[in-house]
Order: C-alpha cells, then sequence, then structure tokens
C-alpha cells in the first residue's frame, strides 16, 4: 500500500476456473479438516497452507465453491477479529514493544504510524460491512488484551 510495489514475490497465481485432476475433491472430507483444523486453533491462511501440503488441496475454492472463511462462518466458528486486521494489530503491537526500547528510531516510528493508519483504514472498513461492531475502534493501549482472546 505505502511502498508502490506488489508484495514480497511479485507473483500471481497460474489462473484456473476448475480443480486440478490430481486434487483431493472430497468435499465433506475437505469441510470436516476445515472445521477440525479451526478447533485446534490455526487461522484460515495457516488452515489453507495445511490442506495445499498435508491433503493435496491447491485451492478450496476451486473444489467446494467457497472460502475457507465462509465455511468457518457456516459452521459459525469465525474468529472475532479478522486475521488480517489481527495480523496487522500484532505488527503494531511489536513495534510499539520496539519503540519503548528504542526511542531514536525514526524509520520504526515512521513505520508504526503507517502499520497503524493501515489498521484504522481497515477497521473502517469492517464496521462499514458489519464484520465489526459498529462501535469498535483500534486502541494502542488495549491491543493486546484484545489479542489475547
Amino acid at each position: 500500500m505505502h511502498a508502490r510495489r506488489r508484495g514480497r514475490s511479485e507473483s500471481v497465481r497460474p489462473f484456473r476456473k476448475e480443480a486440478p485432476p490430481w486434487a483431493n475433491t472430497d468435499v465433506a472430507a475437505i469441510e470436516k479438516i476445515i472445521v477440525d483444523l479451526r478447533k485446534e486453533g490455526l487461522s484460515t491462511s495457516q488452515i489453507g497452507l495445511i490442506l495445499r501440503d498435508r491433503h493435496g488441496v491447491p485451492d478450496v475454492r476451486l473444489i467446494t465453491g467457497k472460502r475457507i472463511s465462509q465455511i468457518l462462518k457456516e459452521k459459525e466458528m469465525e474468529p472475532e477479529i479478522p486475521e488480517d486486521l489481527r495480523n496487522l494489530i500484532a505488527k503494531a503491537l511489536g513495534l510499539r514493544k520496539h519503540m519503548a526500547e528504542n526511542k531514536n528510531d525514526l524509520h520504526n516510528k515512521r513505520q508504526l504510524q503507517l502499520t497503524e493508519s493501515k489498521v484504522r483504514r481497515l477497521a473502517k472498513y469492517y464496521t462499514g460491512t458489519g464484520r465489526l461492531p459498529k462501535d469498535w475502534s483500534y486502541k494502542p493501549e488495549s491491543a493486546e488484551i484484545l489479542l489475547s482472546r
């Protein structure tokens, strides 16, 4: 967002409309694995990696027609805070701890400002779409308590 480039890999996944022939296509088994992994406390991205690496599922959406988060929402196992927002809050919390020890680190001070700006922008989006309560707001003082849930 602030760096004007794509990402670390700068690559794009191949376009597909249907699952490859070698893929595991048992929809009920995949949904059961997703639910079991969520009960273990794993995030949606971790669940996707495990499905890809251990169970031969290249893309859950191609096989089931739904995203992992949609499956979890149907089973009423959706996390309280969306994963991308949680990751940004964790990054901001780590930067705040670093800034407490290194007060003159101007580069990371700027990075903290950019990260917290992303958190606020994403929180505004999620409150507007109804994924978070309307009165939800990011407070750096209570971020650690928020992540411990």
